[in-house]
């Protein structure tokens, strides 16, 4: 048992890892294009872009958002 949980332990670090080996190699990938200012200013836009449009989509379908656009109630009978 003890061999089990050893080796469960094991899998953050391996998931630390993995992240970060391929937050480094899309770093290296992008490098060379930030050099460039114009390309590093659309990229910037792009992740800015890309961040808040899921903020925005994930407050919507968790309903999160709170607007103060509430309909006024419905009175049916």
């Amino acid at each position: 048992m003890k061999e089990f949980f050893l080796n469960v332990s094991r899998y953050p670090r391996y998931f630390i890892t993995f992240l970060a080996g391929i937050f480094y190699s899309l770093y290296e990938w992008v490098r060379p294009t930030l050099t460039n200012r114009p390309t590093l200013i659309a990229l910037i836009g792009i992740l800015v872009t890309g961040f808040l449009f899921l903020t925005f989509t994930l407050q919507a379908m968790l309903g999160i958002t709170e607007t103060g656009l509430t309909p006024p109630p419905v009175d049916y009978f």
